[in-house]
């Protein structure tokens, strides 16, 4: 239920879990962490995605019932994606929901298909977030607009996702995957040194990383 190909370089993660819209199991996200951990040391850019019309509805409902929710799973993912040296590339071929927010928020840039849109509904269902999400959440788009899609639990569309600085750029979804990849040509033709170096500075402001 997930997909990893790799070429000169390029890792490129792929939810496949279509027929649950992507939801995701302990199985899956200790693959994912797997995966994102391996990465150190040796991808020089990241791509996160998915199949179907869905990036990923968060946790499978029965499984966050049985305790996936409050599972480490998810911080330990947040983390290894936040704290890979090379660029990581969120491409969300759809709505992204609930604790798959987490590895989104944990990229350092975030493309989606025209028509995706985000919601955490976290005080709906009764879960509290990933402890990293609230603060990076924070970071992107302020602390108020992240009070919004918390504790109000807003549904953001694509236009305000971008407004706000939750997305950096939406297109058409049949070019989602070649825009990803051009936003990650400058870093894999760089130095991994000098491309690590770059992203450190970028840190500078005090923006979470989970290390």
């Amino acid at each position: 239920m997930i997909g990893l190909t790799r070429e000169d370089g390029l890792w490129t993660v792929t939810l496949d879990r279509p027929d649950k819209a992507n939801a995701l199991t302990a199985e899956m996200l200790s693959e994912l962490a797997d995966i994102a951990e391996a990465a150190h040391g040796d991808a020089r850019a990241l791509i996160l995605t998915g199949s179907g019309k869905v990036f990923s509805a968060g946790a499978d409902l029965d499984a966050a019932r049985a305790g996936l929710a409050t599972s480490p799973l998810w911080e330990r993912l947040s983390g290894a994606i936040a704290a890979l040296p090379c660029l990581t590339v969120a491409a969300l071929n759809g709505t992204v929901a609930g604790g798959a927010m987490g590895m989104v928020l944990a990229c350092d840039l975030r493309v989606a298909a025209q028509g995706a849109g985000a919601f955490y509904p976290v005080m709906r269902l009764g879960f509290r977030p990933q402890p990293s999400d609230p603060a990076r959440l924070a970071a992107l788009i302020g602390p108020a607009r992240a009070r919004m899609i918390l504790l109000a639990g807003a549904r953001i569309g694509t236009d305000e996702a971008l407004a706000w600085g939750l997305f950096d750029r939406a297109v058409p979804r049949d070019d989602l995957m070649q825009a990803a990849r051009g936003l990650a040509a400058d870093s894999l033709a760089a130095d991994p040194d000098h491309a690590a170096a770059l992203k450190a500075m970028c840190r500078a402001g005090g923006a979470p990383v989970g290390e």
